[in-house]
């Protein structure tokens, strides 16, 4: 979706905007040799949180991007509640992170690829807050091409 701003300028959206940090996040798990995924948490507008998978460098497998993004987000708001907040990450959550963003209760998950094996809506849709906001498919090529392109060259090594 296209807006247009004030001087008659053609702008984007902001969850093309916000999803376009958690792109940078996912670039910088690529860069570290982790699977290229990230994150990031938005209050009022403002950045609270950033996170991309750090599984390999922490040896955890819990270490996902949004599980770094949620706990820096509470962290910077001082409590274990973002209720007025977006979870933007690049891959549809695991049902692990959908799960933790029902206990951080969020208010809205936008999500840019769809995870076919492993994402939580194809399990259990049910596992979010109820109040939660779910929209999928912000940016999704590019999402998608940065997770099947690091995989495509682990094959290769």
């Amino acid at each position: 979706m296209r807006y247009i701003n004030f001087e008659g300028e053609p702008t984007i959206s902001p969850d093309d905007f916000f999803m376009n940090e958690a792109l940078n996040e996912a670039k910088q798990a690529l860069a570290e040799d982790e699977i290229p995924i990230g994150a990031i948490v938005v209050c009022k507008a403002k950045i609270i949180g950033r996170g991309h998978n750090l599984t390999e460098r922490l040896n955890d497998v819990s270490a996902h991007a949004e599980m770094q993004a949620l706990t820096a987000a509470a962290n910077y708001m001082g409590g274990k509640y973002l209720q007025d907040c977006t979870l933007y990450v690049t891959l549809e959550p695991c049902v692990m992170c959908a799960g933790a963003s029902y206990w951080f209760q969020v208010a809205r998950i936008v999500f840019g690829a769809y995870d076919q094996r492993m994402g939580f809506g194809r399990l259990n849709q049910k596992i979010t807050h109820p109040k939660t906001e779910i929209t999928g498919g912000i940016r999704e090529n590019e999402c998608a091409e940065l997770v099947r392109n690091f995989f495509k060259s682990k094959r290769k090594s």
